[in-house]
């Protein structure tokens, strides 16, 4: 009977944890007195941390956005931008008929390109600060370059297999990348 429970009792002790914590990347400030990285705690679970050398200055229970997504922390350690390089497919308006004998180019962006989310700058409360949608930042000649999976967008160079140079904060404290094809962008704190 002991060896039985030694056993299991060792059997229970080799399996993986079922929620063990993911920790994105860590990236510090332009000034190099913060850090910022966000935690998957599991599922739906998130906790965005900001950090000083000293320790914890604030952290967020929110997911805004997951670790394999770019987090970037202002020099007074306030607000983080956050860079997200898979996203959905935007859901456009659909079309009318066009009336017979003329066909109609369409006017604007394409139905998935619009209302794209693609950056957000959040405060130390949660609240989102400013936003950036996909066509704000990339061209309406250059979103043919834009990656199109099944449901989800690819966007940026430097990211997910997309040659180029990644997102990166400049010692000015700017968080600077390149859309696909595009020129380079610029977010300010």
């Amino acid at each position: 009977m002991r060896h039985a429970a030694l056993a299991l009792f060792l059997c229970v002790l080799s399996l993986p944890a079922v929620a063990e914590e993911r920790k994105g990347r860590a990236r510090v400030s332009a000034n190099g007195l913060y850090s910022v990285r966000m935690v998957d705690l599991g599922p739906g679970k998130c906790r965005l941390e900001v950090t000083k050398e000293s320790g914890p200055v604030w952290q967020l229970e929110q997911c805004v956005g997951t670790v394999d997504d770019y987090y970037f922390v202002s020099n007074d350690g306030e607000r983080v931008w956050v860079l997200w390089p898979l996203v959905e497919k935007g859901k456009g308006k659909e079309e009318p008929a066009p009336r017979r004998g003329k066909a109609r180019k369409p006017k604007g962006p394409p139905g998935w390109a619009v209302n794209v989310l693609v950056a957000g700058q959040y405060g130390r409360d949660g609240q989102r600060v400013l936003e950036r949608r996909l066509t704000d930042l990339v061209p309406a000649k250059q979103l043919t370059e834009v990656r199109q999976m099944t449901h989800h967008l690819k966007w940026v160079e430097g990211t997910l297999g997309i040659p180029g140079k990644g997102p990166r904060l400049t010692d000015g404290g700017v968080v600077e990348f390149e859309p696909v094809g595009g020129t380079t962008q610029q977010l300010h704190f």
